[in-house]
């Protein structure tokens, strides 16, 4: 684990990288690194639980995906270029972040369930109200705890270029891969409950319910 400050090693990853259906930007996303650049210093975590959602071109649509009705002011992000942060509200005070994916036009994304805490994790634990020994785990498993951790909010980060080297939020490469990835239905939903569309790093700590993980 990188000690807090500590510089990453790290590409940054091209935007075609994300110019492709969700479910196969999801699993490949394991691994890669969200980095946020603030005011108290850079934030950064290993991205190990995601969730895809489907545009509305899919066949079938995906009726989970909040673009399942076409473009609105809400979830105009999701109809533009790849790479792009969706950021939104939950319970009125909560925020979850997903990147876009597909070509301009063709929405879908990826939601951002879980992290590896690897850099600035004093200021992630000061963000979530607990102490600065904190177990990672608490830190950032979970989309919205994340996004309080990481210093997240729809009014700051919808919409920023993800793939932009000049961004304060980026998501970079620094070649660790997962040894296994295992896949599961979404959690939480009241549709389409039984997509296998949930991917997660075998076994980490840091995903939602390793246990109930099945390969």
């Amino acid at each position: 684990m990188k000690a807090p400050g500590q510089a990453l090693q790290a590409q940054l990853l091209a935007r075609s990288f994300f110019e492709a259906s969700p479910e196969t930007v999801a699993p490949r996303l394991l691994g890669r690194i969200l980095e946020h650049r603030t005011a108290s210093g850079t934030l950064a975590g290993r991205i190990v639980e995601v969730e895809a959602y489907l545009g509305p071109h899919n066949q079938p649509p995906d009726p989970a995906a909040h673009a399942f009705r076409g473009p609105t002011d809400r979830t105009r992000v999701l109809f533009g270029p790849a790479g792009h942060a969706y950021v939104y509200a939950i319970y009125g005070r909560y925020f979850c972040m997903n990147i876009s994916c597909e070509l301009a036009g063709r929405a879908g994304c990826v939601l951002l369930r879980a992290l590896e805490p690897l850099t600035g994790l004093e200021v992630m634990a000061r963000n979530r109200g607990l102490l600065s020994d904190a177990p990672a785990r608490n830190l950032t498993s979970g989309p919205s705890r994340l996004c309080l951790a990481m210093g997240l909010t729809r009014a700051g980060q919808n919409g920023v270029d993800l793939v932009d080297a000049d961004s304060a939020l980026r998501v970079l490469d620094d070649g660790w891969l997962p040894e296994r990835i295992v896949t599961t239905p979404r959690i939480g939903l009241k549709v389409a409950m039984d997509w296998p569309l949930r991917f997660a790093v075998a076994g980490h700590a840091c995903a939602s319910g390793p246990k109930r993980m099945r390969g």
